[in-house]
């Protein structure tokens, strides 16, 4: 009995290094290509990736340790451990496919604010309809757009009724247009940052920290708020030339 759970155990630590090593692979697409900072703490879907991951950790190894018997045949032990395989693959898989859909693909200039849109928001059946170069959605963080103007009065109308029923324009591919266009509006929209230190004087710690991290006179940055679902307490700090944005605060930017 105890060759059997030694032999077990071993199998089982082997089984849990190989697992941690695909888990830190995965993290590492998911928090620094597809989720990088501030994203992955902005957007849903971590919570699910690291659910699904643990469980992967925990089971796959744990399944080993139980399974595991020297006196089985090579041909026992070669089936149990892929059906063992198999269980850790296809919870990964579905892991990460939820978390493809959930990842952000655009950061929308809106009137007032820049919105965070996830793939999984995107009406696609209108990406044919997007600008040349917006049509596909990437998949090395969001891609900064702006919102065109409205053809007529006809689609300003089924615009807002559309807005209504919770299908903003930043969720619509055919409504995108390249940031550039939109530099002029973003420009007038942003506000300084003591504005955002005299409404918030209690996150004055985060402010400072994230204007540090620009690198750059506080006198050449602006900011505007950065909403992503049911999410409204962040602001993302643009340099005053480019309207590029430079830094992300969890600040709330509505007062």
């Amino acid at each position: 009995m105890r060759v059997r759970y030694r032999a077990a155990l071993k199998a089982s630590a082997a089984h849990l290094l190989v697992t941690i090593l695909v888990a830190t692979l995965a993290a590492i697409l998911v928090f620094y290509v597809w989720y990088p900072w501030p994203f992955y703490e902005i957007v849903s879907g971590r919570e699910l990736f690291w659910l699904v991951i643990g469980v992967d950790v925990v089971c796959g190894p744990l399944l080993t340790m139980v399974l595991w018997n020297p006196t089985k045949s090579a041909r026992e032990l070669a089936l149990d451990m892929s059906l063992v395989g198999l269980i850790q693959v296809a919870a990964l898989a579905y892991g990460m496919s939820t978390v493809t859909d959930t990842r952000p693909v655009r950061l929308v200039f809106e009137v007032d604010r820049i919105r965070l849109v996830s793939a999984a928001e995107v009406n696609h059946a209108q990406l044919e309809q997007a600008v040349k170069g917006l049509q596909n959605l990437p998949w090395l963080g969001p891609v900064l757009v702006g919102i065109r103007e409205p053809k007529s009065n006809q689609e300003m109308l089924e615009s807002i009724d559309l807005s209504l029923e919770g299908v903003e324009p930043s969720l619509r591919p055919d409504w995108w247009q390249p940031y550039v266009l939109s530099v002029p509006q973003v420009l007038k929209a942003g506000r300084s940052i003591a504005v955002l230190r005299a409404n918030r004087p209690a996150d004055a710690d985060r402010i400072d920290a994230a204007v540090r991290a620009t690198k750059t006179p506080e006198s050449e940055l602006l900011w505007l708020p950065l909403t992503a679902g049911r999410s409204f307490d962040w602001v993302v700090i643009l340099h005053k030339e480019s309207a590029l944005p430079v830094s992300y605060a969890r600040v709330d930017g509505f007062f």
